[in-house]
């Protein structure tokens, strides 16, 4: 069981993705924007981040790339939960230290997939 930090300002979206991680069996933790996703990142230290991309005060690209820079945290796979599906979003996404980008509307065989390929083993 692995504890996965959630992070989205939307509380339909937050539940949602906790429905379908609950599912998995894994433990939850969640933040409502990009700057308390930072915080409770390198506080918990969790086994892989889903971060929104739209939210205030920092973004999910922005909130991204500190956890990605930051040596504590490097190490935390984080994938990009959003519905910014463009391939320029997805591209700079990736530069900004994501792992893998999913797009809204959330299909939860694809991002089950993608969190078992990306938890450590």
């Amino acid at each position: 069981m692995a504890r996965i930090l959630i992070v989205d300002d939307s509380q339909s979206q937050l539940l949602g993705l906790k429905r379908i991680v609950e599912k998995m069996g894994h433990d939850i933790i969640t933040a409502e924007d990009g700057a308390a996703g930072v915080e409770v990142a390198k506080r918990e230290i969790p086994d892989l981040i889903l971060m929104d991309v739209v939210m205030p005060n920092l973004n999910g690209f922005q909130a991204t790339r500190t956890i990605s820079r930051e040596a504590k945290t490097s190490h935390i796979p984080i994938i990009l939960v959003t519905t910014k599906d463009q391939e320029t979003d997805k591209v700079w996404g990736m530069r900004q230290g994501a792992k893998a980008y999913v797009t809204k509307p959330i299909n939860e065989a694809e991002l089950v997939k993608t969190i078992n390929e990306l938890l450590p083993a």
